[in-house]
């Protein structure tokens, strides 16, 4: 009888402090050896000499739409394309589906279509918006990953922005739950203003947008969830920051002890302001793509640590909400499909920057996984999950309609050239992509339920 199920063989394996050149063995999904010649028998062997083994995107930040607008996306088109990316777990935001995860039943019934439809493994954030304080424990009860709340307009109105009261009060309770808020960071009262200002006068272009949503609105939101945070307790990581002087907001706090973590995402570090002046509303977000010298300063701010972990806030529509000859660049909708190419993105900026492939691991998993309790995950360690993403180097990636496994294939993405390719992604033991095709559709990702979220984690 065989000793292991699959052994990988001659891989470059990130492992959490280097890059080793040994194999991996695994059985009924799990990592149970990581040496060099392994040399027990296994039924099947896999040579990935050449290719580099990191450990599968855990991608925290994810609109998919289910249920009630899987017309933009979906669990199964959105898990795909998180599989084709070398993702082998996602967050699903709680904002854009109908009705948004704001309780107990609406986070089940997602829950339990996630589980018939998506090929990798996801967890679910919950929702705090104005009335739903009471539902915040049988959210955390019933398995929701932590909380999200936007502190300017959604963008959906089923899922209201929260005003300060219900701010403050809400973090207090989500503290007292052990869990995580997560917070859209931007001052409503400024966003609201200017851009009511622009829109009346006709003031529509790519500079009017950026300016509508300037970098002191993000500061002026971060400051103030922290002194929040400061009062309530109550963990916080913030989203999609897109700024410097946001960061190191942030980073002074850390300093001070609070239990805060940041993402930014990929486009932010790989696009500017000039994408969105060239290609209008595929290139249009929330916070906006800022100009060279700011992305410049987040790409330097990365490299020096001061960012917790990359995500693709990937936030679809049907090209009709960005048609041009529809929208101007206000109504346009505000989102990057993209959640296919985090992982390149991050080994590109590595290569360029010279940044060690497992400070990209620990951005896209490990910080991931370790923040959020996800003990199985994140890491290529003996005893977790095997969840593994192979890539080449000797191969480059084209973005294009027919390789683009996201359901709409309109994104600022396409056309461009990676230096690297996805070769194989693997979740739970079961290979779920390989050489450009989805394999293995019937493998089914499992719904991940922490028991409790970890506290104090801070990368």
């Amino acid at each position: 009888m065989a000793t292991y199920d699959l052994i990988i063989r001659n891989g470059n394996v990130v492992l959490p402090h280097k890059v080793k050149k040994t194999d991996i063995a695994i059985k009924n999904g799990i990592i149970v050896a990581i040496e060099e010649g392994i040399t027990a028998t296994s039924k099947d062997e896999k040579n990935a000499a050449g290719y580099y083994i990191f450990p599968g995107m855990i991608d925290i930040h994810v609109h998919f739409n289910d249920p009630g607008r899987d017309k933009w996306e979906g669990f199964e088109s959105g898990s795909q394309m998180i599989a084709a990316g070398g993702g082998t777990t996602f967050f699903d935001m709680p904002l854009n589906g109908i009705p948004s995860t704001t309780d107990s039943q609406a986070l089940l019934n997602k829950a339990e279509m996630g589980e018939s439809k998506s090929v990798v493994d996801f967890a679910l954030w919950g929702g705090l918006v104005p009335g739903n304080i009471l539902e915040l424990k049988g959210l955390a009860d019933n398995g929701a990953i932590g909380f999200k709340a936007f502190l300017s307009e959604s963008g959906n109105e089923e899922f209201e922005r929260v005003d300060d009261l219900t701010l403050i009060a809400g973090m207090k309770e989500i503290a007292s739950l052990k869990k995580i808020l997560a917070l859209h960071a931007e001052s409503a009262a400024m966003t609201d203003f200017l851009t009511k200002e622009k829109v009346t006068n006709g003031q529509l272009t790519a500079d009017d947008y950026l300016a509508s949503r300037p970098i002191a609105a993000e500061v002026e939101a971060v400051e103030r969830a922290i002194a929040y945070a400061r009062i309530t307790g109550c963990p916080l990581h913030f989203v999609h920051i897109s700024s410097e002087e946001a960061i190191l907001k942030i980073t002074d706090a850390k300093a001070m002890g609070l239990d805060i973590t940041v993402e930014t995402c990929a486009h932010y570090l790989l696009f500017n302001h000039n994408d969105l002046q060239d290609k209008g509303a595929v290139a249009k977000c929330a916070p906006p793509l800022r100009k060279v010298e700011e992305q410049e300063k987040l790409i330097r701010l990365l490299i020096e640590g001061a960012i917790d972990m990359v995500s693709s806030d990937h936030s679809p529509s049907p090209y009709l909400l960005k048609d041009p000859t529809v929208h101007h660049l206000f109504s346009a909708w505000g989102g990057i499909s993209g959640g296919q190419f985090t992982l390149l993105a991050l080994i590109e900026l590595a290569i360029t920057y010279d940044i060690p492939f497992y400070k990209v691991a620990a951005l896209i998993a490990g910080n991931p996984a370790d923040r959020f309790n996800l003990n199985t995950k994140g890491h290529i360690e003996v005893g977790k999950d095997a969840d593994l993403t192979w890539i080449s180097l000797e191969a480059s990636f084209t973005v294009a309609e027919k390789n683009f496994f996201a359901k709409h294939k309109h994104s600022l993405y396409m056309e461009r050239t990676f230096p690297c390719a996805v070769k194989l992604t693997m979740n739970n033991g079961v290979v779920v992509f390989e050489d450009g095709q989805l394999v293995n559709m019937r493998n089914r990702g499992h719904w991940l339920k922490p028991e409790q979220t970890k506290m104090g984690t801070r990368s």
